[in-house]
């Protein structure tokens, strides 16, 4: 089946930023200005299309990666439609595997910035995401309309915080201390909107006079940048001879698709300033699926076929998320890379190696889905009624297996025990957290071995709090949850080797197994490495699984208090074996007790999450609020200085951030705000190691 469009003209975009940036507002006008939706959706009344949970409703954030598609021609219905899909992301940082598994999949970002705020934490955090994705950015600085909104400023800081280049392609424009527009760089018109009515249109007049030198000045800038797209074009600009609009674009478009530089663009999305070129700008600065680089694949052996439309090419899609809908069941969405997949063809699950039939596709918008017959390259889609399929899962044709490259999934850093309130609701909870953790791999559901107690672990307060509320809401199950309790983890200091000797009759049948392992510590960031430096002959590759999976469940039970080890790297270097008493159980024991009698020896320690934690206050409650992060164990990294605020950074243990927002409203009349994200683990100190320890021990 033709398309309705070609590949070139695809964007598949996601919108990211920091928490309350406009993303989702942005999102809506998106919606309304490519005749999507009807009327324009509100975050602040729970009307908005993407929020369409009822948490999200509730809360004014939003909670999960919302999908949606839409056409665009232009502004003046000057290029041919294109669609354009998009993934509205979340902004706080609890929720960041939303952000990771969405830019895994897609091939351009629309960053959202602040005017009032500018680059802030999470800012930072999916800008660093999205340059490990070496994904295209444009910029859309927001907010505009507010007072004290600082464009210039949201630039400069651009610089300095993200090290990126941003090239102001828009001025915002002031009438009366009023944002009326905004300045088109390149074609040099002032774009006014009309604030008495919503409509989807904007008029073009010359720019204001005393706008005029200033816009000279950043239009010339913007000819430079395009001049060093190419030689050619470099050429023409110190030749003198000038270079076109269309020449402009093409530069500034080269340099975007290798994420040189960043055009930026200005408005407001809530009064619907700014939106209609940002949707130019993304077709003309970001790529399509043929611009993107391809997906990296992890079998070596698989050949790297390009990203094409016709239907030739072997199917292959990545599942980047999974989620159940109470009418169509368990939905993964897709993300195609080649090919296609209709309606009733068999394709290949490459993780499990088993075959389905394709027996519902739909195409996504918010929570409604829309039935269709077929996905080509370059869509993004769900595939209904599979409850095998897990985030990260490839999908191809049998006879040309591939594995594309999962998206990175963070580690839980706080936990909660959890129990039904009936007997009679004990399986069903266990069923219901089973389908959450399916949906969602950034919680992770186990079993205290010493209590008995079902442990859910997740990425902050809020996150486990949103889980909790939809066990409620959407199963029905009225839960009781203990308190916090922060992911520590232990590491080692000195590198050490040790042997274990399992010699041991079991059932009237002897066992043995010697290992030697030696154990050197990683930085603490480091997740665990596992090696193997023995000859086949001295011991027999057949047991050298048996020893890593001794290994591996040992470092889940620590040795100072009982949790996980991270930060070192185990070697297996010796080992001995009996040819009829030796099995695998014998090896997997010898690894374990080798494994720990070395942690012990290598002076183990505990270590814990670390925060960065940025607060913005009024000046004069500065000197309480440092006051209050330093009490906590925190250490200030920077002040700097925002619209009517002061920006605190500072680093600060995640145990001593509990009930850190009821002192921080109470120490400042309710004026400051904060967030946090994950920055690193550091070691406990010795006199807060021991109260921890203590009271593992108790328990």
């Amino acid at each position: 089946m033709a398309r309705r469009t070609p590949l070139d003209r695809y964007r598949n975009v996601g919108i990211i930023a920091h928490i309350d940036a406009g993303k989702t507002t942005t999102t809506e006008r998106i919606l309304y200005c490519t005749g999507v939706s009807s009327r324009m959706g509100e975050v602040h009344d729970g009307s908005a299309v993407m929020d369409w949970m009822s948490e999200e409703q509730e809360r004014g954030i939003s909670i999960t990666a919302a999908a949606t598609t839409c056409f665009w021609s232009g502004s003046d219905s000057g290029f041919p439609e294109h669609q354009i899909n998009i993934i509205d992301t979340p902004g706080h940082v609890d929720f960041t595997v939303e952000v990771e598994r969405s830019l895994r999949v897609l091939d351009g970002a629309v960053v959202v910035l602040c005017g009032l705020s500018g680059v802030q934490s999470q800012t930072q955090t999916v800008w660093r995401q999205a340059s490990r994705h070496r994904i295209p950015r444009i910029a859309f600085v927001n907010k505009m309309d507010r007072p004290g909104a600082d464009f210039q400023g949201t630039v400069a800081q651009m610089r300095e915080r993200l090290g990126a280049v941003p090239v102001p392609l828009q001025l915002p424009l002031t009438l009366r201390g009023d944002l009326a527009g905004i300045v088109d760089l390149i074609t040099m018109q002032a774009l006014l909107w009309d604030p008495s009515d919503h409509i989807k249109s904007f008029r073009a007049e010359p720019i204001p006079e005393h706008y005029a030198h200033s816009c000279a000045l950043m239009r010339e800038a913007i000819v430079e940048a395009a001049a060093e797209a190419s030689d050619e074009l470099t050429a023409r600009y110190v030749d003198g001879r000038g270079l076109t609009e269309n020449e402009i674009l093409y530069g500034l478009r080269l340099r975007t698709l290798r994420s040189e530089i960043v055009p930026v663009m200005c408005g407001s999305a809530a009064r619907n300033v700014g939106i209609q070129t940002l949707l130019d700008a993304v077709v003309h600065y970001l790529p399509s699926p043929v611009d993107a680089p391809l997906p990296t694949q992890t079998n070596a052996e698989s050949s790297n076929a390009a990203l094409v439309e016709n239907s030739h090419e072997p199917f292959a899609a990545l599942v980047f998320k999974v989620m159940h809908d109470k009418h169509l069941g368990f939905l993964a969405f897709l993300r195609v890379y080649r090919g296609r997949l209709a309606v009733e063809d068999f394709a290949l699950n490459a993780r499990t190696g088993h075959p389905f039939t394709a027996r519902h596709l739909v195409r996504i918008h918010a929570n409604e889905y829309e039935p269709i017959d077929e996905v080509a390259a370059g869509d993004i889609a769900a595939l209904a009624g599979l409850p095998d399929l897990r985030t990260g899962d490839t999908l191809c044709k049998p006879g040309n297996v591939v594995f594309l490259e999962p998206p990175m999934l963070p580690q839980p850093v706080i936990s909660v025990a959890i129990e039904s309130r009936s007997h009679e609701d004990e399986a069903k909870l266990a069923v219901v957290l089973g389908r959450l953790a399916h949906e969602d791999p950034s919680l992770l559901v186990t079993t205290d071995p010493e209590s008995g107690q079902t442990i859910l672990s997740g990425m902050g307060e809020l996150h486990l709090e949103i889980i909790v509320e939809r066990i409620r809401r959407e199963f029905g199950l009225d839960a009781r949850v203990g308190r916090p309790r922060v992911a520590y983890r232990e590491s080692i200091r000195s590198k050490t080797c040790r042997e274990a000797v399992w010699d041991r009759e079991v059932g009237g049948r002897g066992q043995y197994a010697r290992v030697s392992l030696s154990l050197e510590p990683l930085p603490l960031d480091s997740d665990i490495e596992f090696c193997c430096e023995v000859a086949a002959q001295s011991l027999p590759p057949a047991f050298i699984p048996a020893i890593e999976q001794g290994v591996r469940e040992q470092m889940q039970h620590g040795t100072v208090s009982g949790f996980p080890l991270r930060g070192l790297r185990v070697t297996v270097v010796g080992g001995s074996w009996h040819e009829t008493d030796s099995d695998l159980q014998a090896f997997r024991g010898a690894a374990a007790v080798a494994l720990r009698e070395g942690v012990r020896g290598s002076n183990p320690f505990l270590i814990e999450p670390v925060m960065i934690v940025e607060v913005s206050s009024p000046e004069n409650f500065m000197g309480a609020v440092i006051g209050e992060l330093n009490r906590r164990r925190g250490s200030i990294l920077a002040l700097n200085d925002a619209p009517g605020a002061k920006v605190i950074s500072a680093l600060v243990p995640l145990s001593e951030m509990f009930g850190y927002a009821t002192t921080l409203r109470s120490t400042t009349q309710g004026l400051a705000t904060y967030s946090m994200e994950f920055s690193k683990y550091a070691e406990v100190p010795p006199s807060v190691a021991a109260s921890i320890t203590g009271g593992v021990a108790a328990r």
